[in-house]
């Protein structure tokens, strides 16, 4: 009995020495303690579950829980918190299904754990479903009422609020800090004024709000109204006049602070170097009492951003303590500067890395285009958070490689919205329209709420496929959901309206919207002169400039572009001439092609020659594109040459320039010079004669070959009309990547007939549509193709179409090289 009793007090000595070293943040003492322990107990067991918890240790921590010989319910509920804290949601939930009983703490960790998470319809369900009536519950309904605050939900925080039973300081303080986070100052004193009762921590939420608005006259007046100013209230005061740079005054209320802390100290610290001031930072730093983590990684950060990383690294060679932030800022400079061999030895020298650390290498590697291998540390990662994942999707995307963002988009446990926008937005710039509206449904089906970036997406989707009624879908969508005074998906819609050539919509978004920006008057003005309307783009123009706002170098392209199709010689001199007297811009190479297009659209070609020698900078191949199309228009042999020969310098694999130069000379009755650019196309063209399947929305890789195989049968014969052509028979190739479904899929054929010397395409429609899809260069490419071709090409295909079960096929006939690309 003795012996037990003498045993049962080691362990209770060892359980409060544990419960001390874990809660003073000494992970690895705890750990060691724990380990040597003879006997442990459920207590023993909650207290290191608890502290690997904190520390974001959750693999270690749910292999203790899974050890324990009896669990009670206080480790459920630490493990659970655990997950919860660090954004393991359905683990959480897993969890919270299995325990044995739950009391009210249990379902309060799941409400708070799902309304951290952004799933405030799931968070709602579990406090309506608490078992727990009355007053109990008051923590569970602060934490759905924190949820709906951070989350922009302010309405429904304040009903929720009315709801509750009995309402506590925490419950007012939380809706008081979602309308201060959501900058509604009237709406914020108003609600401040109507709490029954208030603590500091009202005062000082409502304090912030007045230094987040700027006024620090009205944030001086309220500080004085305190009844108790703590070191809170000093540093939010303190953080304004920091934040607004008034740093001398900033100084002088710094020293007026009666009890200075660490904290007040880093708030003039991060001050100094934010406007740059490493200096006078670095005197400060050199000052303080005492120092701790933010306050290193603070005056690391302030030499990255100014680009002295070797600064940077003689201040973290002198912290007396070991800390993951300060090498993590100095590694982000490291891999800002692109000295990726220099990070990766920082990188691999740290110990205990947190989700920042290895968030901060992988999106290095990322923007430095070495997606293998942040696949590889991507991997490696211990606990991806939902920053791990958007970084990778978000990296394959902008590198082109959509189906690898959408490979790793499917194996997320949880997505939130920023997921759903960074695959939706890949598939946008990946020319993958049809796919990013689907992806758009599938998010709402996901009950994931759409934001301003996401409807900006699928109204670019929209436009590219000019898909009018969806993007009226879309546009009731943004009236509904109050994003419609945004600037951004308010562009968007301009766009896509004036994309399907609905110019009296697009200028009633416009007018609607709330604060147009410069993208907003370029959307429109683009808009008018991209449907032919110069007069009106030029209008726009105007009302743009009596509007205060200043053109930039787009504004202008799209004024001279509007110029050039509406043949307003005048008036696209005079902006041209003003780019630099009167706006004081540097010419683009874009504004000296639309010029080229201008004069070489009114016959003056010599004109337009002279003004590509004047350039200041290198002409392009647009430049020297425009003046070749306008040579064909005015049948000026000689400088067709001359500009085709850049051109081909600048582009020696693009067949249309060829094609158009050859037409030129056969038009100008230079047969013989015809002849030598056939010749010379062929040389640097035409090397193979295989045909070549590799559109990116097919998923099934077998019915790819059998396409592949059905193909071959079909085309060969067309090849066989044109024998001696040809250097080989062509092979059908089968390159089929992951993706959507091929009802949505739109072929389209390059056949090459070199002998034609034209290029062409037009719509072959099965069923008197093809699904809303148009060309955009349909009008510019259905001409000049022979009638028999037309009718051969489209009686091979016939039988695909029954394959397929398509609504029709886009069939584009041009003289473009030996490869047949589907």
């Amino acid at each position: 009995m003795a012996a037990a009793k003498a045993i049962g007090s080691a362990v209770f000595r060892s359980n409060q020495e544990l419960t001390s070293l874990a809660r003073s943040g000494q992970l690895a003492a705890a750990r060691r303690l724990f380990e040597e322990m003879p006997r442990r107990n459920v207590v023993s067991y909650n207290a290191m579950i608890s502290a690997l918890g904190r520390h974001g240790r959750l693999d270690e921590a749910r292999r203790l829980f899974d050890e324990m010989p009896r669990r009670n319910l206080v480790s459920w509920n630490a493990m659970m918190a655990a997950c919860s804290e660090h954004g393991r949601v359905e683990d959480a939930r897993v969890l919270f299904d299995a325990m044995p009983t739950r009391d009210e703490f249990s379902w309060t960790i799941m409400v708070s754990c799902y309304a951290r998470a952004g799933e405030l319809a799931l968070a709602r369900e579990v406090l309506d479903r608490m078992p727990f009536p009355g007053e109990k519950c008051v923590a569970s309904y602060n934490a759905m009422i924190s949820g709906y605050a951070k989350n922009g939900r302010l309405d429904d925080a304040v009903k929720l609020l009315w709801e509750m039973p009995a309402p506590d300081l925490v419950s007012w303080n939380s809706v008081l800090s979602g309308l201060i986070r959501s900058e509604e100052m009237s709406r914020s004193v108003q609600f401040f004024n109507e709490m029954p009762e208030k603590d500091l921590v009202s005062w000082n939420l409502m304090l912030e709000g007045y230094v987040r608005s700027g006024d620090l006259e009205l944030a001086n007046a309220f500080f004085a109204r305190i009844p108790s100013p703590n070191v809170v209230s000093w540093v939010n005061l303190l953080n304004g006049y920091c934040q607004s740079g008034r740093m001398g005054e900033a100084r002088e209320l710094f020293k007026r602070i009666p009890e200075r802390n660490v904290v007040s100290w880093n708030v003039l610290l991060a001050g100094y170097v934010q406007l740059s001031h490493m200096e006078e930072a670095y005197k400060l730093f050199m000052e303080m009492p005492d120092k701790n983590s933010i306050s290193w990684t603070t005056m690391v950060s302030g030499y990255v951003r100014a680009g002295r990383l070797q600064e940077a690294k003689d201040v973290l060679s002198k912290m007396p303590f070991d800390s993951v932030a300060p090498k993590t800022a100095l590694m982000n400079g490291y891999l800002q500067s692109r000295l990726i061999d220099e990070a990766r030895q920082l990188f691999d020298g740290i110990g205990a890395r947190d989700a920042v650390c290895w968030n901060t290498i992988i999106s290095g590697y990322v923007h430095c285009g070495m997606l293998d291998e942040a696949m590889v540390l991507f991997q490696q990662m211990p606990n991806k958070d939902m920053v791990s994942w958007n970084t990778m999707i978000a990296g394959y995307a902008q590198d082109g490689q959509i189906r690898k963002a959408a490979s790793v988009f499917r194996k997320m446990n949880r997505r939130n919205t920023v997921s759903w926008n960074s695959i939706i937005s890949g598939f946008v710039q990946n020319g993958l329209f049809v796919e990013a509206l689907q992806y758009f449904m599938l998010m709402r089906r996901d009950a994931r709420s759409a934001d301003w970036s996401t409807y900006a997406s699928c109204l670019s989707a929209c436009a590219n496929l000019a898909y009018l009624h969806v993007g009226r879908q879309f546009h009731s969508l943004l009236v509904r959901s109050g994003f419609i005074s945004d600037s951004f998906p308010g562009n968007a819609l301009i766009s896509a309206y004036a994309k399907c050539g609905r110019m009296l919509e697009a200028r009633q978004v416009f007018d609607e919207m709330v604060g147009q920006d410069i993208v907003s008057w370029n959307a429109l003005i683009d808009g008018y002169a991209s449907n032919g309307n110069g007069v009106e783009a030029i209008a726009v123009f105007r009302e743009m400039e009596d509007n205060g706002v200043r053109p930039d170098e787009v504004t202008l392209v799209c004024v001279l572009s509007a110029c050039s199709h509406a043949g307003l010689i005048d008036e696209g001199l005079h902006f041209f001439n003003s780019i630099i007297k009167m706006y004081s811009l540097e010419p683009v190479a874009e504004h000296y092609a639309c010029m080229v297009d201008l004069l070489g659209r009114a016959g003056s070609l010599r004109e337009a020659f002279e003004l590509i020698q004047g350039m200041q900078i290198q002409p392009n191949a647009g430049i020297w594109g425009a003046l070749l199309g306008a040579c064909r228009v005015h049948k000026n042999h000689e400088l067709a040459w001359l500009a085709a020969e850049k051109l081909f310098e600048l582009e020696p694999c693009k067949t249309s320039n060829y094609v158009m130069l050859s037409n030129i000379c056969v038009e100008a009755g230079k047969w013989d010079d015809a002849d030598k650019v056939r010749v010379l196309m062929k040389e640097r063209i035409l090397q193979s004669s295989n045909i070549y399947i590799s559109d990116k929305r097919l998923d099934d890789h077998d019915f790819g070959i059998k396409m592949a195989s059905h193909l071959e049968q079909l085309l060969v014969p067309a090849f066989e009309l044109h024998s001696g052509k040809f250097r080989a028979t062509p092979k059908v190739l089968c390159n089929i990547s992951s993706g959507s479904d091929i009802n949505f899929m739109v072929i389209t054929l390059e056949l090459v007939f070199s002998h034609l010397g034209v290029a062409a395409a037009y719509n072959f429609l099965a069923n008197g549509e093809l699904g809303g899809y148009v060309s955009p260069s349909y009008d510019k490419l259905r001409t000049a193709l022979l009638q028999e071709e037309r009718a051969n090409v489209a009686k091979l295909l016939e039988p695909l179409r029954t394959l397929w079960g398509l609504k029709g096929i886009a069939i584009a006939i041009a003289n473009n090289a030996n490869d047949i690309l589907i």
